[in-house]
């Protein structure tokens, strides 16, 4: 009984220290492999489930600290309504498939073909949201005009594009191009080469079913949900403000992730 104590003792700190520092939820992940247990560590709260249930993770900024280029209340819907559905209908797929609770969720979606064909859609498509929704939140951030690139990144970008302006421009011009609703994405490939991907609906470059796999850095929510309380049907205008939020400090700490 005491050794069993211990190592929940030890699994508990463990876990807690991982956490603590900040282990990147990207952290281990090989593209060569089907193996689940790659994406297994925490980092956005709810994307490890706390008793078999995903939760919400909370903002690091209030709704009101992108504005004026995302208004507060897009963004409180947004959170509190587009992107808790997805997490309350990922917890209630996965209670038709208890044997599935206690995976991680880049567990699930990056082996969406090996789920069960009960819920494999329904965890495409609410657990790749709670995936991107978690992630998007976190590489926006109100003092954005302070981040920059790092320049591991900005060389990378500009050896791709030429120069950061002719990304944005590509950036932009391909999530401007997305037919309905998805998501544009920078991704990082295992050479370790940028880049600029679409995913439709929820799906993201994790998945194993992506058209082009790859660890996503940046993305953009092109959802109408997203920007049409400000910005109408202007999904340019919104793309444009989008880039005055974009946290590269951040971008750039998943980009130097091996």
């Amino acid at each position: 009984m005491e050794n069993s104590k211990n190592t929940s003792r030890r699994s508990f700190l463990t876990k807690s220290a991982i956490a603590a520092a900040g282990i990147s939820l990207f952290k281990g992940f090989h593209f060569n492999t089907a193996r689940a247990e790659v994406y297994s560590t925490p980092v956005f709260n709810g994307l490890l489930p706390e008793g078999g249930t995903f939760t919400l993770p909370a903002l690091d900024y209030a709704y009101t600290a992108l504005e004026p280029y995302i208004d507060a209340r897009t963004m409180e819907i947004h959170h509190t309504k587009h992107h808790q559905t997805y997490v309350t209908k990922l917890n209630e797929a996965l209670d038709k498939a208890p044997e599935l609770k206690e995976k991680s969720l880049t567990d699930l979606i990056t082996n969406i073909n090996a789920l069960p064909e009960s819920v494999r859609q329904a965890v495409r498509n609410h657990g790749g949201g709670h995936f991107n929704h978690s992630m998007f939140w976190k590489l926006m951030s109100p003092d954005a005009a302070n981040a920059k690139a790092s320049d591991e990144l900005a060389a990378a970008i500009t050896a791709k594009w030429t120069s950061f302006d002719n990304f944005k421009a590509e950036f932009s011009k391909t999530a401007t191009g997305v037919f309905g609703s998805g998501w544009a994405w920078l991704i990082v490939d295992k050479e370790r080469n940028l880049s600029i991907t679409t995913t439709p609906n929820q799906d993201c470059p994790v998945m194993d079913i992506a058209a082009t796999r790859g660890r996503p850095i940046l993305g953009i929510d092109v959802w109408e949900h997203a920007y049409y309380l400000k910005h109408q049907n202007k999904r340019a205008d919104y793309i444009a403000d989008f880039l005055n939020v974009i946290d590269w400090n951040q971008v750039s700490k998943w980009y130097a992730e091996k």
